[in-house]
């Protein structure tokens, strides 16, 4: 259900094409100061993180959705609301993200928890008396929530916000297929082959990658790239596997999921019918994939994901 001061889209900006790609092509995009950190992996890769200033107080693990950068409109939105309210952030850069490809033919997929647990390691053992939050939007909400239900129990923590995930990836890929969504599709699969074959120059890969351009689809390109590099039986193994949507019923920790009907990614019907004890799901008749643009004033638009998340990562006792 909305919360009492739920979101109110602008007037302006009606429907979920509107909400997505406004702040996507308009909004400006400042990040505060940033370290980067790597992080060498077991299997001979890494993951970069981008810490924010030094702060005492609870630390908020950012992750991103597919081909994200650190210059996303919502990383850096969300990046300086919340160094605004006091909070320390650490953005994750899934692998081949940061800017530099990863060393691997594998990269990273929408039910990767594995270096997700690998972070919040880190993180506990470097700040072992800080409470750690985690906040991720569309793919990087998939992973957290799939995290959350595989480790009900888990007290690494204590609070997490999902926007806008496509908790089911068959109806994603299915509503990526169709009307203007398309555009979506286009866009992203673009990048991602313009990844992939920067990969297949650095290093041979096990899959065919001479006729990318006829990977015109989600489904296709996740039957013929993704599921063979991460180890997957075919596409519908991949969706299934990785979806989140069965694992909100398990979880346990206070998680905030934000969602709106008129996303563009997928159909109000890949909501998961059963949530967790810990789960408040707001969902909401307008707000577009990560868009939730309100205000009152043409063209003076306020991001209303910038003030929600805070809030809920300082709770009224906590101030």
């Amino acid at each position: 259900m909305p919360a009492k001061d739920g979101f109110r889209p602008a007037w302006w900006l009606p429907g979920g094409h509107l909400q997505t790609l406004y702040p996507t092509l308009f909004r400006p995009r400042r990040l505060p100061p940033l370290t980067r950190e790597r992080l060498e992996l077991d299997d001979g890769d890494f993951l970069d993180l981008d810490w924010t200033q030094e702060q005492d107080g609870p630390l908020v693990l950012l992750l991103h959705g597919l081909e994200g950068t650190r210059h996303s409109h919502y990383v850096t939105g969300f990046t300086g609301a919340l160094t605004r309210s006091g909070l320390q952030c650490v953005q994750l850069y899934f692998r081949g993200c940061s800017g530099e490809p990863n060393r691997l033919p594998r990269s990273y997929h929408s039910g990767e928890t594995g270096d997700l647990q690998t972070v919040l390691d880190h993180m506990s053992r470097r700040y072992p008396q800080r409470d750690i939050y985690a906040a991720g939007v569309s793919l990087g909400g998939n992973v957290l929530l799939k995290w959350l239900g595989e480790n009900p129990q888990q007290q690494q923590l204590k609070r997490a916000v999902a926007v806008s995930v496509p908790f089911d990836l068959d109806n994603a890929a299915r509503k990526l297929e169709r009307g203007l969504s398309r555009i979506y599709q286009g866009y992203l699969l673009r990048k991602l082959r313009r990844s992939l074959r920067n990969k297949a120059r650095r290093m041979e890969l096990p899959i065919d990658t001479t006729h990318l351009s006829r990977l015109s689809s989600f489904r296709r390109f996740d039957d013929e790239v993704t599921a063979p590099l991460h180890g997957f039986e075919g596409v519908d193994d991949y969706y299934r596997k990785s979806s989140s949507r069965d694992f909100v019923a398990k979880i346990e920790t206070p998680t905030l999921i934000i969602h709106a009907l008129d996303d563009p990614f997928m159909t109000p019907e890949a909501l998961p019918s059963k949530t967790g004890p810990g789960v408040i799901l707001e969902v909401y008749p307008s707000g577009g994939h990560v868009g939730f643009v309100s205000g009152n004033l043409p063209f003076r638009p306020r991001y209303w994901l910038d003030q929600r998340i805070p809030a809920f990562f300082t709770p009224p006792e906590s101030r």
